[in-house]
C-alpha cells in the first residue's frame, strides 16, 4: 500500500466503493450512448458516417494518449484535481459536440475534449484510489465492483440519453448531458487522498514514474495483457457506436438500438461483477482468455442466426455479461504483478492500448461502411482478434515481481 502520513485519515471503504462508482456510471453512462447520435446528427448536418466515426476514433486515441500522463498526475497529487478538471473539459466537449457546425468544431469537442475528460473521470484513475486503499484480498472485487456501476450507467443513462434525442432534439439532449457530468465535481471530494508521507532519513527513495514504466515495458506479461487489450478496445467501440446504425440498415428500429444497448449495459452490471469475484479465486489469465474467446463465439452465433428483435436482445445480453469484464481482471492483474504505487500510470498505459484499438474499430467501422456498403469485414475482424487475445493471455502468469515478493509474504 501507499505511505501515507502518519494520522491521516484513510478513505472509508464505503465511501471509496459509492463515489467511485457514482463517477464511473456518469463517465461510462453518457459515453456508452454515443452511438445513438450517429443518425441524427449525420442526417442533421448533412454527414457520412466517416465524419461522425472517425470523431470517436480521435475521442479514444486521445483518451488513450493522455491516460498515461493523467494516471501519473492522479498518482503524484491524487484523483480529486484530475478528476475536478476532467469533469469541467467533459461538459465543454459535450456542449461543443451540440453546437458545431462543421466537422473540424464537431472534431476538436467530441474528438480532442471529450478524449481528455474520459482520461481523467473513468477507470484508471478510480483504480488507481482504488489500488492504493482496498486491500490486496479485495482488491479484485472492488474493481469488479466499480466496473459494474459503470455497466448501469449504461443501462440507466442510453433510454435516458434515446428519450431525451426524441423528445427534446439530439443538440438539447447532448446540453443536458453536459449539466450531468458536472456532477462529478462533488463526487470527486470523496476520493481526495491523504498527502503521501516522506521517505524516512536512511531510507531508498520510492520508484519513479520513469523507473516503473521501463520496468513494466520491459516484462513480457504486461506487453501480452497490452496486447489483448486492444483486441476489447477494438470489439466493444466498435458494436457501441456502430450497431445502432447495423440494426438500422437490416430494418430494425431506433427502439431496437436503445433496447440492445439498455441491455449490454444491464447484463454488464452483472458479467463485471463476476469477473472480479472469479478473479479475486481463480486465475485471472485464464478469466481473460475464456471473456475474448467467449466474444467471438457469440458474434459468429448474432451473425449466423436470423436476424429480429429477439436475436438482437439475446446477442446484447451475451455480449453485456463480457463486455467491460475484462476491466477488473486486467487491472487487478497489473496492481498484483507492479504493485499499486504507479497503479493509475500503468494501467492508463494498458489502457493506451485498448484505446488504440477502439481507434481502430470505430473508424474503420466507418470507412469500410462508406466504401462497401455494410459491415462484413469488421464483424470478421472482431471474430479473428477475439481468438488471438484469448492466445496472448493465456500465458500470463500472476506472481508479483522479485522486488515484491517479500513485502507480499
Amino acid at each position: 500500500m501507499t505511505a501515507l502520513h502518519p494520522g491521516a485519515p484513510a478513505l472509508s471503504l464505503r465511501q471509496l466503493l459509492i463515489c467511485g462508482a457514482a463517477i464511473v456510471t456518469l463517465s461510462m453512462g453518457v459515453r456508452h450512448g454515443f452511438g445513438l447520435w450517429l443518425t441524427p446528427i449525420t442526417v442533421d448536418r448533412g454527414w457520412t458516417r466517416e465524419t461522425f466515426a472517425f470523431a470517436m476514433a480521435v475521442q479514444n486515441l486521445v483518451w488513450g494518449l493522455a491516460g498515461p500522463l493523467v494516471g501519473m498526475l492522479a498518482d503524484r497529487h491524487g484523483a480529486l484535481r484530475v478528476l475536478g478538471a476532467g469533469a469541467l473539459l467533459y461538459a465543454l466537449g459535450l456542449a461543443g459536440m451540440a453546437l458545431a457546425g462543421a466537422p473540424t468544431a464537431f472534431l476538436l469537442s467530441s474528438g480532442g475534449l471529450i478524449g481528455l475528460a474520459q482520461a481523467g473521470t473513468t477507470y484508471a484513475v478510480v483504480y488507481g484510489v482504488i489500488g492504493r486503499h482496498v486491500p490486496a484480498e479485495r482488491r479484485s472485487w472492488a474493481m469488479g465492483l466499480t466496473a459494474a456501476a459503470g455497466s448501469f450507467g449504461q443501462f440507466l443513462m442510453v433510454p435516458l440519453a434515446s428519450g431525451l434525442i426524441d423528445g427534446l432534439g439530439w443538440q438539447q439532449a447532448l446540453l443536458l448531458m453536459a449539466g450531468a457530468v458536472l456532477l462529478i465535481l462533488p463526487l470527486a471530494w470523496g476520493l481526495r487522498e491523504p498527502p503521501r508521507a516522506a521517505a524516512a532519513p536512511g531510507e531508498a527513495p520510492a520508484q519513479g514514474a520513469g523507473a516503473a514504466i521501463r520496468e513494466a515495458l520491459g516484462e513480457r506479461r504486461f506487453l501480452l495483457l497490452t496486447a489483448g487489450y486492444f483486441v476489447c478496445g477494438f470489439q466493444v467501440v466498435f458494436i457501441g457506436v456502430h450497431l445502432p446504425s447495423y440494426l438500422r440498415d437490416h430494418g430494425l428500429g431506433l427502439d431496437v438500438a436503445t433496447g440492445a444497448l439498455a441491455l449490454i449495459g444491464l447484463f454488464n452490471v452483472i458479467g463485471t461483477y463476476l469477473a472480479g469475484l472469479i478473479g479475486q479465486r481463480h486465475s485471472k489469465p485464464r478469466l481473460l482468455a475464456a471473456i475474448y474467446a467467449l466474444r467471438s463465439g457469440v458474434i459468429v452465433v448474432f451473425l449466423l442466426a436470423p436476424l429480429s428483435a429477439l436475436s438482437v436482445y439475446l446477442f446484447a445480453a451475451a455480449m453485456g455479461l463480457l463486455w467491460l469484464s475484462t476491466v477488473p481482471p486486467t487491472n487487478a492483474l497489473v496492481a498484483q504483478i507492479f504493485g499499486v504505487r504507479h497503479l493509475s500510470m500503468l494501467g492508463g498505459t494498458v489502457f493506451l492500448s485498448h484505446q488504440l484499438g477502439s481507434f481502430l474499430g470505430v473508424w474503420l467501422g466507418g470507412w469500410l461502411y462508406d466504401r462497401q456498403g455494410s459491415y462484413d469485414a469488421v464483424w470478421g475482424l472482431c471474430i479473428v482478434l477475439g481468438l488471438v487475445a484469448a492466445l496472448l493471455n493465456l500465458p500470463v502468469r500472476e506472481t508479483p515481481l522479485a522486488r515484491l515478493r517479500p513485502a507480499t509474504s
